[in-house]
């Protein structure tokens, strides 16, 4: 390849754009085409691009970002690795979802394909990659990384570790009926499937039409300009940083097999000049129950997000954020476990691990940390046979609860996790027309947010009643280590779950697998985000606008906050100032 002397900017920018345009693009028509409500609706994927070595060059603007952290290239290596280059074909497609190699849960397939532009030799010029949660790829639970008790991979559903499910264009039958006969629900995940090639192909061609245009020598050296300028800009906001070692501790409740066990994670970030070193050396060891998580899908993948959380969280994300992180994790802890462990929980714990991340960097960067987050996938998946249909259903949907307060902003949310990216919830309408149950309420939770000067983001209370007999699947976490507050700020409400049956007993639950009966009512409680800074310092008009929207408790408004109102609602500044002084 012979790289341009200088590359003209307004070609730059052109090529950049249409290189971050076409993921978003084939994002649409994931949502359009798609068959499952998990992908057309909550929108659990990924779209991106990705050079011939597995550098990420763009990625569409929705996608999670434990996905696109490094999931998309880590599976393109690998196939590089097999295959090599030369036998990965035009019109190839790759599937990949290796535990020993993603180091995420099994449903996570990356499938991709590769890019190959006339005049650049017969080489790969890049990889079209989309990466779906597969509803089930078999195991010993409906959705295949529900269990919170198994021990090890080969209990929680199918290992594809990069096999071609198209070769040369052409279908491999053996493969569709690999998947067809290792899941509980075939006809909605081929459907998903034929979404997720359909993607591969279009973002192919899209991307192979921009390097013939301009030519690939411009092409490539357009890319590589994008990695310069993100690497150049993340490393000038490092050197904003007095060097030194920064360190951060918090736990989870339990690995879901030892439920009195918490799992400790004390993480060291080392800033050196414009480079800097997240190291895990003093997390958990690999845990029995499957809330671990292999090295690229757990400590790789929580530093990528922080540091591109830290550092350039409104830019467009590619390989060149990453080029001044080091990650250091030894083997075997629960954020690098073995190739056989077990991971159905691998996303379930990343969010408190980012979290702990960004905790270690508030004295260096005390205007861009945020307080901590509900910090929890906080999994509720209802499943069984519908009444409606007479068919096996399984419905996941995830916690949306409150964001940390910053030093100049309230806490934002309810949203969902700090690792999600643009998952929306699945409409109530078509939840009670497919399954047996229907929502009662669902609204804000009163007093969850952290109080502060700058208030954490409040969490929910969905609550359900049943119409006809479930189970319902939980992974709540983060309830023993609340969402700690910055600067003197408090911290937010832990999650909470009920089970009211209709009997009139009271099951507090949190993980597991548990039965539910017509008439039982399910409410689940989310967390909020912790508060920023001292709460009597907190403006008494935005304590009253609080406690108009239900955010805050009068009780509240006087404990937390010490604010006084008068007869007619409105805040009495004196007996409010007096209150503060005392």
């Amino acid at each position: 390849m012979t790289v341009p002397p200088c590359l003209d900017p307004v070609t730059l920018e052109i090529i950049k754009h249409d290189l971050i345009s076409i993921p978003n693009q084939i994002d649409k028509n994931i949502t359009r085409t798609a068959f499952s409500p998990l992908i057309n609706e909550y929108k659990d994927y990924a779209v991106g691009i990705v050079d011939r070595e597995g550098r990420l060059i763009s990625q569409s603007r929705g996608s999670l970002g434990i996905f696109v952290a490094n999931a998309l290239g880590t599976a393109v290596k690998d196939g590089v690795a097999i295959y090599g280059l030369d036998n990965l074909h035009q019109g190839d497609v790759v599937i990949s979802n290796h535990a020993g190699t993603l180091g995420q849960h099994l449903n996570n397939v990356v499938m991709y394909t590769p890019v190959r532009a006339e005049g650049d030799g017969g080489e790969v010029t890049a990889f079209f990659c989309v990466l779906m949660h597969w509803l089930d790829v078999g195991g010993i639970m409906v959705g295949s990384c529900s269990s919170t008790t198994t021990t090890e991979i080969y209990q929680e559903g199918i290992q594809f570790r990069s096999v071609k499910l198209f070769e040369r264009g052409e279908r491999r039958a053996d493969m569709f009926r690999m998947i067809e006969y290792n899941t509980r629900f075939p006809e909605m995940l081929l459907g998903d499937v034929e979404s997720q090639i359909a993607g591969c192909f279009m973002g192919r061609e899209m991307v192979s039409e921009i390097a013939e245009k301009y030519g690939v020598a411009t092409y490539h050296a357009a890319v590589h300009s994008m990695w310069d300028i993100a690497e150049a800009r993340t490393r000038a906001a490092i050197r904003a940083a007095p060097s030194g070692e920064y360190r951060a501790y918090s736990f989870l409740d339990n690995d879901g097999l030892y439920l009195d066990k918490i799992v400790p994670i004390d993480v060291c970030v080392v800033v050196d000049g414009d480079r800097i070193k997240v190291d895990f050396s003093g997390v958990s060891e690999q845990l029995p129950g499957p809330l671990n998580a292999g090295r690229n899908g757990g400590a790789v993948a929580a530093a990528r997000i922080a540091i591109k959380y830290l550092f350039s969280p409104d830019d467009p994300v590619n390989e060149g954020d990453f080029r001044a992180l080091e990650v250091e994790i030894p083997d075997g802890k629960f954020l690098s476990a073995g190739p056989t462990a077990a991971i159905g929980g691998s996303g379930n714990m990343i969010p408190t691990v980012v979290d702990t991340i960004l905790r270690a960097m508030a004295d260096a960067f005390p205007e861009r940390v945020a307080a901590a987050h509900h910090g929890t996938y906080g999994v509720h998946a209802f499943h069984g046979i519908s009444p409606a249909t007479g068919v096996q259903f399984y419905h996941l949907d995830t916690c949306v609860g409150g964001w940390g307060a910053t030093a100049s902003t309230d806490g934002y949310g309810p949203s969902r996790s700090n690792v999600h990216g643009d998952t929306s919830d699945v409409p109530v309408e078509m939840q009670e027309a497919f399954h047996p149950y229907r929502f009662e309420s669902y609204e804000i939770r009163e007093d969850s947010a952290g109080p502060g000067r700058l208030r954490g983001g409040v969490g929910v209370v969905k609550t359900y009643r049943i119409t006809g007999p479930c189970r319902l699947n939980l992974k709540i976490d983060r309830t023993k280590c609340p969402p700690w507050g910055l600067a003197g700020g408090s911290e937010g409400k832990t999650a909470d779950v009920e089970i009211r049956s209709r009997s009139g007993d009271v099951l507090r639950v949190l993980k597991g697998d548990h039965a539910l009966n017509e008439g039982d009512q399910v409410v689940i409680k989310t967390g909020g985000g912790g508060g920023y800074g001292p709460a009597v310092e907190r403006d008494p008009a935005c304590v009253r606008r609080d406690l108009e929207n239900g955010y805050i408790s009068s009780a509240s408004a006087g404990a937390d906050y010490r604010v006084v109102f008068d007869a007619s609602g409105g805040v009495d500044e004196s007996a409010t100032a007096a209150l503060r002084r005392g």
